[in-house]
């Protein structure tokens, strides 16, 4: 065997893994998820019919995919709720993608112009939060965000309020909490690119008579465009289909898709509706997912990569 040919089978054979975890976690589960949404729901083991029946061979393949339709899906157009449902988690997760933005670019770029041995140590209190459960940090802002909870103790003894502020179980609780949750998620790709960007760029804009706020937007900014976007695609996926933060944040008035989706499943046991709730948030999410994989690619075309 040549040594091109060995070469070859190896790169396949190293290719194999990711393929097979894909599958296995991805596209099995998916096609699972997509069936049981065609499905209609029974009270039976498993909730839902037509159930494939191997013994019965080409009859049972047959009756099988006869009893396959879209009727979830058009229940999922035709009822005002999933709208609005996914119409809030478009919003909420747009506009917090937003603030992590406006929050998360400064940083990552007070990070990336600290002095360098103390670089770690700042990206490590980043990390920080991480070591904490998640839903204990949800919890803790409920005490935090509660009319007699600390922010109000804190408002009412500076004078800035005369009464304590409702801030739990609203729109502004849920940004909050989403911020907080996923902040890290968006300095961290940020501070990569911009830990990499080339700072003689920076000094000879400087050199050319530009100021300090001139060089970032004019320089810094543009070349970390492709962090910005992967990190805000990091964040945007999961907040659309978010659960803990609206439910526990928001209260029960809150509609999002994470709360429809758990109703449907635990509280109303319709799971093909519920599946058909879960293939809209995969079809919300695929376009940030493409622009994050562009992001990327357009980071590596500027380091002169391949």
């Amino acid at each position: 065997m040549s040594r091109a040919r060995f070469g070859r089978g190896f790169d396949r054979l190293v290719r194999l893994p990711p393929f097979v975890w894909l599958s296995a976690f991805f596209l099995v589960p998916f096609a699972i998820t997509l069936k049981i949404s065609l499905s209609e729901p029974a009270t039976a083991i498993p909730p839902y019919l037509p159930v494939l029946d191997w013994r019965a061979g080409l009859d049972g393949w047959s009756a099988f995919l006869e009893g396959l339709d879209f009727d979830n899906y058009a229940t999922l157009y035709a009822d005002p709720l999933y709208r609005d449902a996914a119409l809030g988690s478009l919003t909420y997760a747009a506009v917090a993608s937003l603030i992590l933005v406006a929050l998360g670019t400064p940083l990552a770029y007070a990070l990336a112009r600290a002095p360098v041995r103390w670089q770690p140590l700042l990206v490590a209190l980043v990390v920080v939060p991480f070591w904490t459960s998640f839903l204990i940090r949800i919890y803790a802002w409920i005490a935090i965000l509660k009319p007699e909870g600390l922010l109000n103790l804190i408002l009412l003894r500076a004078g800035l309020i005369f009464e304590p502020l409702t801030i739990l179980n609203t729109e502004a609780a849920i940004l909050v909490g989403l911020v907080y949750a996923y902040l890290p998620f968006m300095v961290l790709p940020l501070y990569a690119v911009m830990s990499r960007l080339d700072p003689s760029l920076r000094e000879a804009a400087a050199d050319l008579g530009a100021s300090p706020t001139r060089v970032f937007w004019s320089v810094t900014l543009p070349l970390s465009l492709p962090g910005i976007l992967a990190g805000a695609g990091l964040c945007f996926i999961p907040m659309v289909g978010e659960f803990v933060i609206p439910d526990l944040l928001g209260g029960s008035e809150t509609l999002m898709l994470g709360r429809v989706l758990w109703t449907e499943f635990f509280s109303n046991r319709d799971w093909p509706l519920a599946s058909a709730v879960a293939v809209l948030i995969l079809a919300i999410v695929v376009g940030p997912v493409v622009l994050f994989r562009d992001s990327l690619r357009v980071g590596e075309a500027g380091d002169g990569r391949p």
